[in-house]
């Protein structure tokens, strides 16, 4: 027990220090990645989604920006968004499949039928299933 209270309160000391580098570099995309996984980790999904957008408008061409933007969306349950994130984050060289087919953040995403179309765009599609 002592060691999840201190996990968590270790990650909030991280996200007050990460939002104070904010402040003073809004425009730090390095920042701003580790800001938004600690949201997502704290389950501050909104604030992670929030994040993940101001980056995919900064890195519109990166693959793990819309990638982490699906996943975001997925998590609040915005299925049809995150199907299209995936699709830009594929389109921009996103093919890390194995991941894509377990990562819990997606479980929604893969759960809709909208996957039947990323789930299509895999290699080997047939040797794979969706979960």
């Amino acid at each position: 027990m002592k060691e999840t209270n201190k996990k968590k309160e270790d990650l909030t000391v991280e996200i007050g220090f990460l939002e104070g580098l904010r402040a003073r570099m809004p425009d730090d995309t390095e920042t701003l990645k580790l800001l938004g996984d600690d949201y997502t980790r704290a389950g501050r999904w909104k604030e992670g989604l929030d994040v993940d957008r101001e980056l995919a408008q900064l890195l519109p061409k990166d693959s793990m920006v819309q990638y982490n933007l699906a996943c975001s969306m997925s998590l609040l349950g915005r299925v049809r968004e995150s199907a299209e994130a995936v699709h830009r984050a594929i389109e921009l060289g996103y093919n890390h499949w194995d991941w894509l087919m377990k990562d819990p953040d997606l479980v929604n995403l893969r759960k809709g039928e909208e996957f039947k179309a990323i789930f299509a765009l895999m290699p080997d599609r047939t040797a794979k299933k969706s979960t």
